[in-house]
């Protein structure tokens, strides 16, 4: 195969042991290089991107990963209809051009056939999604909701253990940071004799039990559950949610 020592047929069988086993192992058991390995896989992969078919791509799910210290980040992109479950694009960083990037490869034809996009919270991806594939019903991951609200719900609970302090009244907020971040079945019975108190923090942190989006609910009803979550986080006139975390701009439609 070109100027390689390798034949074609031998190149694809250590190419596919690549799959299985770390490169540098691959080039021990078959005694070639790692450098060897390396070109083998850049060579399949090259050919698979060249021979893949992007036709029918209804729905991708996009996340980052952490693959080096001081948050050196990839952005993946994946393909995740029910029938076809594929990786189709890793870039460097997290930006918005990277994911452009990924956008301008696929084209413009296939981007508005996406049905289905799920992605965290990261606002360069927001702002992409929302430009590149606005047709598309955007899930957000529920993981990151319920990351916003805590730290929402916890900010309330220290305003309002100091609120309580300077007006003299008993520090029943004190030590319940924890309490009230826990899941439901792992609280201690504190926080049956915490509810019965009509404070923010509890309004809170009740609103922020709403039952969990279901996969099929549309962004309007994702809106709706925000605003419901952040009812009981009302401060002059503007929601806590917003005012403490500063929110990126959801694409709400």
């Amino acid at each position: 195969m070109g100027k390689h020592r390798l034949t074609q047929a031998y190149a694809w069988f250590l190419a596919r042991w690549a799959r299985r086993l770390s490169w540098k192992e691959v080039a021990s058991v078959f005694h070639s290089s790692w450098d060897s390995v390396f070109r083998l896989v850049e060579m399949a992969v090259a050919w698979g991107r060249a021979h893949q078919d992007l036709g029918r791509i209804r729905a991708i799910g996009i996340d980052e990963i952490a693959w080096k210290k001081d948050h050196k980040y990839l952005t993946l992109v994946y393909q995740i209809d029910s029938g076809c479950k594929r990786l189709l694009s890793i870039g460097a960083n997290r930006k918005i051009k990277t994911l452009l990037g990924f956008f301008r490869w696929l084209g413009s034809e296939r981007s508005q056939a996406f049905a289905f996009i799920c992605s965290g919270m990261w606002r360069p991806y927001l702002k992409v999604i929302a430009k590149k594939a606005g047709q598309a019903l955007h899930v957000l991951d529920r993981f990151h909701i319920m990351t916003y609200l805590s730290k929402a719900i916890d900010v309330v609970r220290a305003e309002e253990t100091r609120a309580l302090k300077a007006k003299g009244y008993e520090p029943m907020l004190t030590r319940t940071r924890w309490l009230l971040l826990k899941r439901p079945d792992k609280q201690a019975p504190k926080l049956a004799d915490l509810l019965r108190y009509n404070l923010r923090t509890i309004r809170a942190y009740l609103n922020a039990q709403a039952p969990p989006l279901a996969p099929a609910q549309r962004v309007p009803c994702q809106r709706a559950v925000f605003q419901r979550c952040c009812g009981g986080l009302q401060h002059q006139g503007k929601t806590d949610l917003q005012k403490i975390l500063r929110l990126p701009d959801l694409p709400w439609r």
